[in-house]
């Protein structure tokens, strides 16, 4: 009797959350809908830790004094500008996909995609810049 050598699945990969992002040889709809989800996973993140920061202000005048100190370093601001980024791609792309889950402008879905990240790269580079300025 021959020995049954096991079969890969060649539908499943080896590593699926690797792969999940792995965005190489993909069309431009696959890396924005990888983007997507790491923009979604990152400000699920963000609400728990804005969440337990809030919580840190029960402590009274002092500990507001504390966290408004912490919000104005720059590396504070500057993980301002991430979570900014991720908010306007991730709204962006949003409109994209309901738009064309609704079957408006399916056909020109890549033109649409483009314009509403153009859009909110305009809004991110004026958001990054009042952040630091304002």
């Amino acid at each position: 009797m021959d020995d049954i050598q096991p079969t890969t699945d060649p539908v499943r990969p080896k590593a699926p959350l690797r792969s999940w992002f792995d965005v190489r040889g993909r069309s431009m709809s696959t890396v924005a809908f990888a983007l997507n989800r790491l923009t979604a996973v990152g400000l699920t993140i963000y609400l728990f830790l804005h969440l337990a920061v809030l919580s840190l202000l029960l402590g009274g005048p002092e500990s507001w004094d504390r966290f408004v100190t912490l919000a104005r370093h720059p590396l504070f601001l500057l993980l301002d500008v991430v979570l900014l980024f991720g908010v306007v791609y991730h709204m962006a792309n949003g409109i994209r996909v309901a738009l064309v889950g609704m079957g408006v402008g399916h056909a020109r879905h890549k033109t649409m995609f483009y314009v509403l990240v153009g859009l909110a790269l305009v809004l991110f580079v004026v958001g990054a810049i009042l952040i630091f300025v304002g």
